[in-house]
């Protein structure tokens, strides 16, 4: 059992960056993979993006070239880097741990972009 805490979000006006961290209660190399998903209202979870423990990335469209995902094993944390905020990118966003077929999710962090 894993547990996953993530932080970082708030109000950001478009155009603008934020960081989301997601600090693990063990040894993030212990997984087979890390990634984070977010989930608008009145719509399903989404991925965005994901790291394996090779550091293999996988993002989705909507997010290629402006989010980035990243590790400091030393502090048991995945990083999402996000720039140039859209109103779209407004969900809550969720970090995610698997191993093999397990999989944990931390409760998320609310990231509203307004002017």
């Amino acid at each position: 059992q894993v547990q996953l805490a993530e932080s970082g979000g708030g109000l950001v006006q478009p155009g603008r960056p934020l960081r989301l961290p997601c600090v693990a209660s063990r040894n993030i190399f212990d997984f087979n993979s890390m990634g984070w998903y977010r989930q608008a209202p009145g719509k399903q979870r989404e991925l965005v993006a994901t790291m394996n423990v090779g550091g293999v990335t996988n993002y989705a469209d909507s997010v290629k070239g402006r989010f980035t995902i990243s590790r400091d094993g030393a502090k048991n944390t995945v990083f999402l880097q996000m720039r140039t905020l859209k109103a779209e990118d407004t969900a809550t966003y969720y970090c995610d741990a698997r191993i093999l077929r397990y999989e944990q999710w931390g409760p998320g962090t609310q990231v509203t972009v307004s002017s």
